[in-house]
């Protein structure tokens, strides 16, 4: 009866850092940037765009497909930079256990 008292403390324990840690990614910000730093892309620690910063220089009516191809390598690099974070994150968070335990469902 101890060890299912210990075990609920330690998920009650775990949800609570799993919690924090979803605070903390929410108001976490990761930059990029593409064509020189023409293009920057600002999302959040879970790879949600929050800003796009587009430098007027780069607007060419005439070649927008460019400016199409910038924003997009901005923001597939960003959001890389986020899951490298959010996987970071969630390592340190649950001691480096597997996310996924055969016969419960993912929890993220």
């Amino acid at each position: 009866m101890d060890n299912f008292k210990q075990l609920m403390q330690l998920g009650q324990q775990m949800q609570e850092k799993m919690k924090s840690l979803q605070e903390s990614l929410d108001e976490e910000r990761i930059t990029s940037s593409s064509g020189g730093g023409m293009i920057r892309v600002t999302v959040d620690g879970k790879g949600s765009v929050k800003q796009v910063e587009i430098d007027p220089a780069c607007v060419d009516p005439s070649d927008v497909e460019m400016l199409e191809d910038l924003v997009l390598a901005a923001l597939s690099e960003a959001q890389e930079k986020a899951q490298s974070v959010y996987q970071g994150e969630m390592q340190k968070a649950t001691g480096g256990l597997p996310m996924s335990i055969p016969g419960l469902p993912k929890l993220f």
